[in-house]
Formats: structure tokens, C-alpha cells, sequence
């Protein structure tokens, strides 16, 4: 009989199997032999299919490549409608003060251009406490339970702010990880910023990286919101937009 794939030296053996979707691998190829077992849960595989698809990592030393293929596939900002291109879509009324959220286009009334042209629209509050918020589910979004657990990898947030430039305004970001009964295992709360009237109204972005939160989490509250200060009827109160929850590889 012809010699079978087992006599193939294993560099050949890896490099055969980098060419298979990551999915078969894990799902199909591992449960072929012991052999194969062993070449898709080690890190020779998963660092050549990095190689190959342009993934790279400052920590080449990393104890699990195969979670890092995934993570790095699979990244993208988990918040939808950050920048209010379908309205008021996907994202909960927390509060609703004043004349409420509206939708307006950058620049807007005495403001700024983003810095990013891929923004194009942003979401304004109004003369009293405007709040919104979306509820992320990371197994609905392919994060699976031991890989959060286990692996817990980083949770990034951004949001960016600004006023117009005639009127003075506040803002708040608080963000959540909460478990399968929505306890809270890890919480950012910003402080509560205030813009003063004739600011020159450019952008600003706030961030904060969740690591190390512990086992347990499944869910990602994001909640944000803000007013004007001057109490004017209208659209006068802190702008938002471009809003992004990330897990990072």
C-alpha cells in the first residue's frame, strides 16, 4: 500500500494543514487521530496560519496562538449604530430629558469635523439628562464561555464627546460586565465631565481596557449620556459619537 499522510514529516504535515478553514480544523481535522490532535492544539499551526494571513502580536511568546487566530479574526466593534447612521436603532433609552436624542450631521451648529471622514453624523443630548445604552452578548457575538473565562481577554471601550462651542454641557460613560444573571462583575464609570460654554468644541475620545475581570462574563453594558448646562429648549448638550466595544486579541 502507499505510504499514508502519517509519514509525512511534520513541518509538511503543519503546512498541509494551514490551508484548511480554522473552523474544520478545530471542528473536524482535530478529531481525525491523535496526531492531528496534538498539531491543532499546539502553536506551530496556529503561528504559520498567523504568519500567513498577516496576524502579528507584540508578545511572540504567546502560551495560546490558536485563541489568538480567533480573536484577531473575529475582532470588530461590537456596538451597533455607533455613529447614529440608523437613528436611534439598536441602542435603549435609559433617559430621555428635555426634547431628548435627536440625530444631526457633522459638523453641526457651532461645532467640529471628526477626526475620522468616516463619521458623518453624531447623536446630541438636550437641556436635561439624556442617557443611552446597548446590551452586548459576547456568545451571541461568537465569544465563547471557556475562551472569556479562561483566556479573559481584553475588553476595550472608546467614546468620543464634544460640545458646541456657544453652550456648556456635562457627560458620563459607564460601562459593565455583567454574568448570565446580569450581576455586575467589573464596572468604569467615568467622572462627570464638564465642558464650559465657548469651549472651542473639538472631539475628545475617553477609553478604558478591561482585563483581568475574572470568569463569569457574558454580557457588556454600555451606557452614556449628558445635558447642556444653560437649560436652553433644543439640542444644545454634549455630542456623541463613534462609540466602540472591542475584544481584543
Amino acid at each position: 500500500p502507499a505510504p499514508g499522510m502519517e509519514t509525512l514529516p511534520e513541518a509538511v504535515l503543519i503546512r498541509i494543514l494551514a490551508s484548511i478553514p480554522a473552523v474544520d480544523l478545530v471542528l473536524v481535522c482535530r478529531l481525525v487521530c491523535c496526531q492531528w490532535k496534538n498539531l491543532v492544539d499546539g502553536a506551530a499551526l496556529w503561528i504559520l496560519k498567523c504568519q500567513q494571513e498577516g496576524l502579528t502580536r507584540a508578545d511572540s511568546d504567546a502560551e495560546n496562538w490558536q485563541n489568538f487566530y480567533f480573536l484577531s479574526k473575529k475582532r470588530k466593534n461590537l456596538i451597533k449604530n455607533p455613529c447614529g447612521e440608523e437613528d436611534l436603532e439598536h441602542w435603549g433609552e435609559v433617559e430621555n430629558g428635555g426634547d431628548g436624542w435627536k440625530i444631526e450631521e457633522l459638523p453641526g451648529d457651532f461645532g467640529k469635523e471628526f477626526p475620522s471622514e468616516e463619521v458623518h453624523k453624531y447623536f446630541v443630548t438636550s437641556y436635561e439628562w439624556c442617557r443611552k445604552a446597548q446590551v452586548i452578548d459576547l456568545r451571541a457575538e461568537g465569544y465563547w464561555e471557556e475562551l472569556m473565562d479562561t483566556t479573559q481577554p481584553k475588553i476595550m471601550v472608546r467614546d468620543w464627546y464634544a460640545g458646541r462651542s456657544d453652550a456648556g454641557c456635562l457627560y458620563e460613560l459607564c460601562v459593565k460586565l455583567l454574568s448570565e444573571n446580569e450581576d455586575v462583575l467589573a464596572e468604569y464609570k467615568s467622572e462627570t465631565v464638564t465642558i464650559p460654554q465657548d469651549n472651542d468644541a473639538s472631539w475628545t475620545e475617553i477609553s478604558h481596557t478591561f482585563s483581568n475581570y475574572g470568569p463569569g462574563v457574558r454580557f457588556v453594558l454600555f451606557e452614556h449620556g449628558g445635558q447642556d448646562t444653560l437649560f436652553w429648549k433644543g439640542w444644545y448638550g454634549v455630542r456623541v459619537t463613534n462609540s466602540s466595544v472591542t475584544v481584543e486579541p
